[in-house]
């Protein structure tokens, strides 16, 4: 299966995607890396690696040109990772079903527009929400709203800040991410994952230590997804 990224920032989501299927026998390629930031470290990370790169307009709304790249290097899926504009409404229903967010949050919680970095951890924070998490989902026409496909839960440390939240929750993004899209690959289609934040129920603080147990664990569990 081939996929398009789009992203506007360092790209370390890319990044994991681009590990994540560097064999051949892997069952999805990164064949294209669009960025509305001509400086953008994902198109940097792309070239390293020999993956066309495009830019279009900052603004983000440059729908005939992104359906034209799309179309151009055939793209099965369009994976956002990290992009902060909104797609144009003839580029989701062009690829309805076949476009994929990551949210660092646990939607439909925390998100809309204007909710991505760090504006997303700090409202978790101020909320005295005691669980966050990523998200996986379809796109459609408004800001984190498609039909949720994956999510996994990161609990809140007592002290937490920001960017120790940030962080933990990245990691979480970069191995969720992947398996979503390695699913969707095998299956031909978004069935949503067993991997979902509801299966826990409510979920206490956890000690550090079973906290970083649980981010640890989630490679095995993924691995064991059908």
């Amino acid at each position: 299966m081939r996929v398009a990224v789009l992203a506007s920032g360092q790209g370390s989501n890319l990044q994991a995607l681009l590990d994540a299927f560097s064999h051949p026998s892997s069952p999805a390629a990164i064949a294209l890396v669009v960025s509305n930031k001509a400086a953008a470290g994902a198109l940097a990370r792309a070239a390293a690696r020999g993956v066309p790169t495009a830019v279009i307009a900052e603004s983000g709304d440059d729908a005939p040109r992104l359906l034209a790249l799309l179309g151009e290097h055939a793209a099965d899926l369009v994976v956002l990772a990290g992009y902060l504009k909104k797609v144009p409404e003839s580029v989701v229903r062009a690829y309805r079903g076949r476009m994929l967010n990551v949210h660092p949050a646990l939607l439909p919680a925390f998100g809309g527009a204007g909710m991505y970095g760090r504006r997303v951890h700090e409202a978790v924070l101020a909320s005295g929400a005691r669980v966050t998490g990523v998200t996986v989902h379809l796109v459609d026409e408004q800001y984190d709203h498609g039909p949720i496909v994956a999510q996994w839960p990161v609990p809140v440390r007592a002290g937490d800040t920001a960017e120790s939240l940030a962080a933990r929750v990245l990691a979480v993004e970069h191995e969720l991410l992947p398996a979503v899209v390695a699913a969707f690959a095998r299956r031909g289609g978004a069935a949503p994952c067993s991997l979902s934040a509801e299966a826990f129920g409510p979920v206490p603080v956890l000690p550090p230590a079973l906290d970083d147990a649980l981010v640890a664990g989630l490679s095995n569990a993924i691995a064991e997804t059908p």
